[in-house]
């Protein structure tokens, strides 16, 4: 079966191999402070949440929302959908796999293509849905 994780070891390994520390080429990484994401909660007053949003956009530039009215059904929904679309293939999650799936072009993002050095280096993947994306689509299973 195919691997879903976007290929790291690979697409970094000049990066890795230009940071082993040791004769056994073994790297010494600092551990990352672990911390939560600002909550918005968007069932207090206007002005207070606005500045909260904007605190955290500056200071994090994403946040969590709270009492936003999403019952918890559709984000139980959402969440089965977003599991479901990590574990598929890496290749269908691609430039090339996403037209299969009507993905929005340019949607799926991994790693830090700009990354120098480790610290710089995001682990991550995600797919990004822009606004105008949605605005401008009739049907909604076009976004899985």
């Amino acid at each position: 079966m195919e691997s879903s994780d976007p290929p790291f070891q690979e697409f970094y390994k000049k990066l890795f191999e230009s940071h082993a520390r040791n004769k056994n080429d073994f790297m010494i990484l600092d551990v990352a402070e672990e911390r939560e994401l600002p909550m918005i909660d968007l069932g207090v007053e206007e002005e207070k949440c606005k500045m909260e949003i904007a605190k955290a956009s500056q200071e994090w530039g994403f946040f969590q929302v709270i009492n936003h009215g999403v019952s918890l059904d559709v984000l139980e929904k959402m969440r089965c959908e977003q599991v479901r679309l990590f574990h598929r293939p890496f290749h269908e999650k691609t430039k090339e796999g996403s037209e299969k799936f009507n993905f929005l072009a340019g949607s799926y993002q991994w790693g830090t293509p700009s990354a120098t050095c480790l610290r710089q280096l995001s682990w991550s993947e995600a797919f990004h849905v822009p606004l105008a994306g949605i605005s401008t689509t009739d049907d909604i299973s076009t976004l899985r």
